[in-house]
């Protein structure tokens, strides 16, 4: 008999490989341990950073996030044309959500909220704890929420742990805001989620 597949071992199959860039002749990196939390693993990871020019395509940094009222129709329709935008709007990241857990991906959006919340913190009690919650839910390899980061981040984090900032997943945040931009995006956009919302917005339109 098949073995049935959980909604965990889905997610993971859904979740693209992200290698990391290719190693330095001569430079080879050490093994290190995922669920180290003292930071004693050593890495290359600041030597060859991402270029900062990485970012441009993504618009990431800082978005605030917004009470507002309902979308109206053309808000709506502007989200085809904008990730950005549907991140930026409370109801597009609401129904956004709700499309990643129709794909077993719900908590690359979790993470990245957690991020940006963690990057307002000021406070260094407040933020060694987010910090420590962040890596528990969705960095370790023992999370059911694990999210998908290529080795070269996993290391930096770990560098980060002994001594914790607000801006310690920046880099990661990044990497996960582009998997579901340039992953995710274009399949909600075609989703039933998206297209049901977008006629009941045309319908109230007529209606009125």
């Amino acid at each position: 008999m098949p073995r049935s597949i959980s909604g965990v071992d889905m997610r993971k199959r859904q979740q693209p490989h992200i290698e990391g860039p290719p190693q330095a002749p001569g430079h080879p990196r050490p093994n290190t341990c995922c669920m180290c939390w003292c930071g004693c693993c050593k890495c290359l990871w600041n030597e060859d950073r991402m270029e900062r020019s990485e970012r441009t395509c993504t618009k990431m940094d800082s978005i605030e996030a917004v009470e507002e009222q309902q979308p109206t129709l053309d808000e709506v329709v502007a989200w085809a044309r904008s990730f950005e935008l549907v991140m930026r709007s409370s109801e597009g990241r609401e129904i956004f959500r709700e499309f990643l857990r129709s794909e077993y991906s719900e908590e690359n959006l979790l993470f990245w909220l957690a991020c940006e919340e963690l990057k307002k913190e000021t406070d260094q009690t407040a933020i060694d704890e987010k910090a420590r919650i962040i890596y528990e839910d969705y960095v370790s390899i023992l999370s059911p929420k694990e999210v998908s980061l290529d080795s070269r981040v996993r290391e930096g984090i770990n560098m980060s742990l002994a001594e914790p900032s607000n801006l310690m997943y920046e880099e990661a945040q990044l990497q996960i805001y582009t998997l579901m931009h340039r992953d995710s995006f274009p399949r909600f956009l075609n989703s039933s989620v998206y297209r049901e919302l977008l006629d009941s917005k045309r319908s109230s339109c007529l209606d009125t």
